[in-house]
């Protein structure tokens, strides 16, 4: 999902509405900036509770060696 945004005299910039429903992202929350190269990178922070059950249901068993206890 690739959208042309413009940077305003503020440097400012609008998420496409596309993009903020799909990632649901609210008014004041924290975006952190990354620098990669000659791109930039937003990632939304999430609160740790909102990541309270995401990996339920994961297969958490570790196969083991016969030979290593």
């Amino acid at each position: 999902m690739a959208e042309v945004v413009t940077v305003s005299p503020k440097f400012q910039v609008v998420i496409p509405q596309r993009i903020r429903e799909s990632l649901d992202l609210k008014p004041g929350q924290k975006i952190r900036a990354i620098l990669y190269g000659d791109r930039i990178e937003l990632i939304p922070e999430r609160s740790i509770e909102s990541m309270r059950g995401f990996l339920r249901g994961i297969d958490s068993s570790v196969p083991r060696d016969e030979d290593r206890v």
